[in-house]
């Protein structure tokens, strides 16, 4: 019971303290701005352990982060491994063929409106079929290895990006298309010097959708066939043996990679697209 009494005290000094921090004088500053949500996450992580500890929650229940820390860097090795197969193999090189793609198919959709007419409708039905139904397919269609795990990402972050995309496509105005045929310019120069610097905040904003889908995509393939290694295996066949330790572990490699990944194309889109209001101080 003392440690539930001391998860709550230690939770409302917190609160108090991230409270002054975030209305305080320097609260539009970078170090404040990051040190806000890291007394946060701190404080989850603190409350978690007192409260795991102070009620004796059974491991199969929930392990303390004191617990998944232990284990995480036990099993540094397998957890690489895993990263490996999953993120670079499977949801790496499906994103990458995925969003190439669906950047292809976006120009042709506009450069043609009866692709526009006739394939975003079936990409709207396409992009509400469950992930659990599609993937057992894919996975014996492309076999059991990385590759079916990059189908099931292509599938996945195909139809975000290309919805995005051609929304972008169409963002420049009419006074503004008109200028660049008083020009004299005909579709592609008015295509690479207007309209897709015009669509970028658009692109970016599937990519990023784009790198959580591809990581989900290809842990849930997994668990419908892999080798063995990868994260989606590894989850599955630790909870069928209790260990939920090494579960939690292997979310916090899913959690640092997905993080790591959506912060690369943030800062890429921050470099890129400076010039857009969105991009400015």
């Amino acid at each position: 019971m003392s440690m539930v009494i001391a998860a709550l005290g230690f939770w409302i000094a917190m609160w108090a303290l991230n409270r002054r921090l975030a209305n305080g004088a320097g609260a539009n500053t970078r170090f404040i701005q990051l040190l806000v949500p890291a007394i946060f996450g701190l404080t989850i992580l603190v409350v978690w352990e007192l409260l795991v500890r102070g009620l004796e929650v059974p491991l199969v229940i929930l392990p303390a982060p004191s617990q998944v820390m232990a284990k995480f860097f036990s099993e540094i090795p397998t957890l690489w491994l895993d990263f490996q197969q999953t993120f670079l193999k499977g949801a790496l090189s499906g994103y990458v063929m995925g969003c190439g793609a669906a950047f292809l198919m976006a120009v042709l959709v506009d450069r043609y409106d009866f692709l526009k007419r006739g394939l975003l409708p079936v990409g709207n039905f396409v992009a509400a079929l469950p992930i659990v139904g599609t993937a057992p397919i894919l996975v014996m269609w492309f076999g059991f290895d990385w590759q079916s795990k990059a189908a099931v990402v292509v599938v996945m972050v195909f139809f975000p990006m290309l919805v995005n995309t051609v929304a972008g496509l169409q963002e420049t105005t009419s006074m503004q298309r008109d200028l660049m045929r008083t020009y004299g310019a005909g579709y592609w120069p008015s295509l690479t010097k207007l309209r897709l610097p015009a669509a970028m905040p658009f692109i970016f904003n599937g990519l990023k959708i784009s790198t959580t889908l591809a990581l989900i995509g290809a842990i849930v393939a997994e668990f419908f066939g892999s080798p063995t290694m990868g994260m989606g295996f590894r989850i599955s066949t630790s909870v069928g043996q209790l260990a939920l330790d090494m579960v939690w572990a292997e979310i916090v490699v899913a959690a640092l990679a997905g993080s790591a990944f959506y912060g690369v194309v943030a800062m890429a889109e921050k470099r890129l697209t400076f010039w857009h209001p969105s991009q400015r101080k």
